[in-house]
């Protein structure tokens, strides 16, 4: 497969951030990386790949280099905005079973009406005989649908539809009016539990005459994750190349393994003391890439876009600035990185939101209040953000993991606060 069929078929495949996680390992697995528990001790040498998982939803994976030396940090996220499914989840309307489900994130919830829905997370299984629980991937292969409402039903849903999630966003699962919520593969498991997701089951699609567009799910934010995966590579001279894939970004990043958790400074402290170093002394030499898709002008409302810094599909990759530091984004941040597309020739763009509409925030800033290093936020050029199904630019994403491995290549040297050299 080239890299868009590759990238097409991890999108189709990680309908939640646990699948997503579990396609990270897969890959990097394949790439030689080694997996690491954070409850034993490390042995980690230099050359070395590794990866850990916490929780089963977030991954940090890094190389570490021949010679001492600043962390250069991609970090994005896995999760997506979605419907969460209730405990005692089913209700019967009018013949027809239907699960009780919740919002998770900030999602349009009109795109979520007539498409085709699968339900997938985890859960987790009990046995009585040992006393072990379980923790299972799930995906169930039936698919299900939320049914909009009739145009005869609402006949000023064209001039403006609001949608109440506990009445409008249930899905119908069964005529069986007697039906039981047992998913196939929780047959002859003792289930105590399920984090089970209402997921897109749409498959991404190239679109456009010349196919130069990519429909799917969850291009935000997994096309970040999966090119930091594709560009992180091996042989790194000095310092340490790391990947983080945070979970809950969606939610504010404030759980045991979002942006907020203390799961990046923890792995950091652990690879500055197998190097030898201290984590004090480290990361005034480190740099962060904050990696989450940005707003591309929309073909019909350019009147959302800034004036003066139109961001189009096919630009190249975006890096995001914001006055109130919504991104990490500053003047000497974005030079770094700059200089460092310049040199490997990588096209890229900045994005500014209009003054009089509220901007949105990425798991950047919440990173750099657990560690505290240098950062640029950055992206792919999209549209329909938040979407069930959203729009890209397929030469885009071969242009961010050009880009990613430029900076993962380059020795980044923090003369002073205000000085750096590029090597």
């Amino acid at each position: 497969m080239n890299t868009i069929q590759e990238l097409m078929h991890a999108l189709d495949r990680s309908k939640t951030a646990y699948h997503a996680a579990a396609c990270a390992a897969e890959e990097l697995e394949k790439k030689g990386f080694s997996r690491l528990e954070e409850s034993e001790e490390w042995s980690l040498v230099a050359g070395g790949k590794y990866y850990v998982i916490r929780d089963g939803s977030a991954l940090i994976a890094f190389c570490i280099g021949q010679r001492a030396g600043g962390f250069r940090v991609v970090a994005s996220h896995l999760d997506s905005p979605c419907l969460k499914v209730k405990g005692n989840a089913v209700t019967t309307v009018g013949g027809c079973a239907k699960l009780n489900v919740e919002r998770y994130g900030g999602g349009l919830n009109y795109s979520w009406l007539d498409i085709p829905l699968c339900l997938a997370g985890r859960v987790v299984s009990y046995d009585e005989e040992t006393g072990r629980l379980s923790s299972h991937l799930l995906e169930d292969g039936h698919r299900v649908v939320i049914p909009s409402l009739a145009i005869h039903f609402n006949r000023e849903a064209n001039s403006g539809l609001t949608l109440n999630p506990q009445i409008d966003l249930q899905p119908v699962v069964s005529l069986d009016e007697a039906f039981k919520f047992c998913l196939d593969s929780e047959k002859g498991k003792h289930i105590l539990e399920r984090d089970l997701f209402l997921a897109n089951a749409t498959e991404p699609y190239l679109a456009g005459f010349d196919e130069e567009l990519l429909v799917a799910p969850r291009i935000d934010n997994l096309t970040s994750a999966f090119a930091s995966v594709a560009a992180l590579g091996e042989g790194y001279d000095e310092g340490v190349a790391l990947i983080y894939l945070a979970d809950n970004e969606e939610v504010g990043s404030r759980t045991k393994q979002g942006a907020g958790s203390d799961f990046l400074y923890a792995v950091m402290a652990r690879v500055a003391n197998a190097t030898g170093q201290t984590l004090e002394t480290i990361l005034p030499q480190s740099f962060m890439v904050s990696c989450d898709n940005a707003h591309a002008i929309h073909p019909n409302h350019p009147e959302k876009s800034d004036p003066t810094n139109p961001v189009k599909l096919g630009g190249g990759v975006v890096i995001k600035h914001h006055a109130n530091q919504n991104y990490t984004t500053d003047a000497f941040s974005s030079a770094v990185f700059k200089a460092i597309m310049n040199r490997a020739g990588v096209a890229y763009q900045d994005f500014y939101m209009r003054a009089d509409m509220p901007c949105g925030g990425t798991l950047g800033a919440i990173s750099s209040s657990q560690v505290s290093i240098r950062s640029v936020d950055i992206g792919l050029p999209q549209l329909a953000m938040h979407s069930a199904t959203e729009t890209m630019c397929v030469r885009d994403y071969t242009c961010l993991i050009e880009a990613l491995k430029a900076f993962f290549e380059t020795s980044i040297r923090t003369d002073s606060y205000q000085e750096l050299t590029l090597q």
